[in-house]
C-alpha cells in the first residue's frame, strides 16, 4: 500500500447537456481549471457509452471485455482525475440501467449524455500524485512522489 494525505480545495458543480461527451468535457475542464488531483461523483443519463466490464480472463495484463450502451440509460458514477504524462486522465466507474438491464464498469472512449448529467468535483490539494503506465500490469496506477 502507498498513500498520500491532502485536503479539499475548490469544489465544482458541473452540468453536462444532451449530446456532450462526458470524458472529453471532464478533460477539458481539468485543463481549463488547471486541475491535477480530484475526486468526483456523477448522476444523470447517457444515450451511448462504452464500458470495460472486466477482463476476459483472470490474467495480468488484462484483455478488456467491452459492453456498448445504446439507447438512454440512467447512470451513476464515481471517479477521479489525475495527470498522466502531463494530461488529465479520467478514471470513471459507472453503473448504467434501463428497465431491468444493469451494466457496471469503467467508462472509456466515447460517451454521450442523454438530457443531462450532473457532476460534483472535489479538488484534492497538497498531494503530489500522478498516473504512470505500468507495462507489466497493463494500466496506469496512481504513483505518489
Amino acid at each position: 500500500m502507498d498513500y498520500s494525505v491532502g485536503n479539499i480545495g475548490r469544489v465544482f458543480t458541473v452540468r453536462l447537456d444532451h449530446g456532450d461527451d462526458i470524458l472529453r468535457e471532464l478533460e477539458g475542464l481539468a485543463v481549463a481549471e488547471d486541475l491535477h488531483s480530484a475526486a468526483f461523483i456523477m448522476l444523470g443519463a447517457v444515450k451511448e457509452a462504452n464500458l470495460v466490464v472486466g477482463p476476459k480472463t483472470n490474467e495480468v495484463p488484462p484483455d478488456p471485455s467491452w459492453e456498448k450502451i445504446i439507447d438512454a440509460h440512467e447512470v451513476l458514477g464515481i471517479g477521479n482525475i489525475f495527470r498522466e504524462e502531463g494530461k488529465p486522465k479520467i478514471h470513471l466507474h459507472s453503473v448504467a440501467g434501463r428497465g431491468l438491464s444493469v451494466k457496471a464498469g469503467c467508462l472509456r472512449k466515447e460517451s454521450e449524455v442523454f438530457m443531462v448529467a450532473e457532476i460534483f468535483i472535489m479538488e484534492i490539494c497538497s498531494i503530489s500524485a500522478s498516473r504512470i503506465f505500468d507495462h507489466k500490469r497493463g494500466f496506469s496506477p496512481l504513483a505518489f512522489r
